[in-house]
C-alpha cells in the first residue's frame, strides 16, 4: 500500500461567514423583540380576560423568546473559526441551540398539557370556570398573525442561510401560530356559546399541546442526530456515491463515511486508483473528488480523502464500463 493523501476544502471566507451568522443574528433579534412584545400582551390579555388557554399561549411565548436568546448566544459562538482545540470549528453549536429549542417546546407542552388538563377535571368535577373575555380573542387573533409571519421570514432565512437553529426557531414560530389558532378556538367558544362551552378554554390548551409536543420531537431527533454523528441522508450519500465513481481515475472505492458539523457536510472515503500512477497524478485524481465532493456537499464541507493502489485495475475498467 502506498502513503495516504489526505485533502480538507477551504472554509468559506471570513466575510461570507461574518454575512452568514450576521444575518441568522439579525432574523433572530426581529423575532426575540416581537417575541417579548406579544409575550407581556397575551400575559395580560390572559389574566384580564380569564383565559387559561391564553396564558398558556404566553408560556410558550415565553419559550419562544428563551429560544431567541439561546439561538443568538448559540449562532455568536458558533461563527468562532476552527481553531487548535476546534479543528472542524463551532459549528456544532448550532445542532445543540437547534436540540435545546426542542427540548424547550418539549417542556412547554407539558406545562400547557397538565394546566389545560387541571382545568377540564375541576370543570367535571363541578369548579366553576370564568368565562373568557374578548380581549383574550384578540390577543389569540393578534398572535396567529404575528408568529405565522415570523416562522415564514425565519424560515425563509433558515433555508436560505442552511441554518439547523434558524429552521428549528421557525417551526417553534408555526408551533406557537398552530397553538394560537386553538386558542382562538377554545376562546371564541367559550364566548359566544357560554355556560357549559366554558369548558373549550382549557381544552383548547390540552389540544394545542400535542401539536407543539410533535414539532418538539421532531426538531429534537434531528438534531440529537446529528450531534450523535448520524450519517447524511440517503439522497445526498448516493450523490457522493456517483460523484466518486464518475471522477475520472477513480477505480473503485470504500470506508465512506458521512456526517454533518452545523451548517457543513463532512466526508471521509478511502479512493482506488491505478497502481503505476506516479504520486503527482495519484493527487491530482483526489483533487478532482475533492472538486465532486464540493458541488454535492458544498464548498464549506470538510472532506478527507485517502488514496489507494488499486488491487487489480483491469477488474473495476471493466465494472465501471457495464456500470
Amino acid at each position: 500500500m502506498t502513503d495516504a493523501y489526505d485533502t480538507s476544502t477551504e472554509n468559506l471566507s471570513d466575510s461570507e461567514e461574518n454575512y452568514r451568522y450576521s444575518k441568522a443574528a439579525y432574523v433572530t433579534k426581529v423575532s426575540m423583540v416581537l417575541n417579548f412584545l406579544l409575550t407581556g400582551f397575551k400575559f395580560t390579555a390572559g389574566i384580564i380576560g380569564n383565559s387559561s388557554a391564553m396564558i398558556a399561549d404566553a408560556a410558550h411565548s415565553l419559550s419562544d423568546f428563551i429560544t431567541d436568546v439561546a439561538v443568538i448566544v448559540g449562532l455568536k459562538v458558533a461563527k468562532k473559526p476552527g481553531d487548535s482545540t476546534h479543528n472542524y470549528g463551532h459549528g456544532k453549536i448550532e445542532t445543540l441551540t437547534a436540540a435545546f429549542i426542542g427540548l424547550m417546546l418539549i417542556a412547554a407542552a407539558a406545562g400547557i398539557f397538565w394546566g389545560g388538563l387541571q382545568k377540564v377535571i375541576s370543570f367535571y368535577h363541578g369548579e366553576a370556570l370564568p368565562e373568557p373575555s374578548k380581549i383574550a380573542l384578540i390577543a389569540a387573533i393578534l398572535s396567529i398573525i404575528i408568529k405565522e409571519w415570523l416562522y415564514r421570514y425565519t424560515i425563509a432565512y433558515g433555508r436560505k442561510l442552511k441554518s439547523d437553529a434558524l429552521i428549528a426557531n421557525a417551526w417553534d414560530h408555526r408551533s406557537d401560530a398552530f397553538s394560537s389558532v386553538g386558542t382562538m378556538v377554545g376562546v371564541g367558544g367559550a364566548i359566544y356559546l357560554g355556560g357549559k362551552w366554558v369548558v373549550l378554554d382549557p381544552i383548547a390548551a390540552v389540544v394545542l399541546s400535542f401539536f407543539i409536543l410533535k414539532v418538539a420531537l421532531e426538531v429534537s431527533y434531528k438534531s440529537l442526530n446529528e450531534l450523535l454523528e448520524a450519517s447524511l441522508d440517503s439522497e445526498t450519500y448516493r450523490n457522493i456515491e456517483e460523484a466518486l465513481l464518475s471522477t475520472d481515475g477513480v477505480l473503485g472505492f470504500h470506508e465512506l463515511k458521512t456526517r454533518k458539523i452545523g451548517n457543513a457536510m463532512a466526508a471521509d472515503v478511502h479512493i482506488e486508483v491505478d497502481r503505476n500512477l506516479s504520486i503527482v497524478d495519484a493527487h491530482e485524481i483526489s483533487t478532482h473528488v475533492e472538486d465532486r465532493l464540493k458541488e454535492v456537499c458544498g464548498k464549506n464541507g470538510h472532506f478527507s480523502i485517502r488514496v489507494e493502489p488499486c488491487s487489480d485495475s483491469e477488474y473495476y475498467k471493466e465494472y465501471l464500463q457495464d456500470k
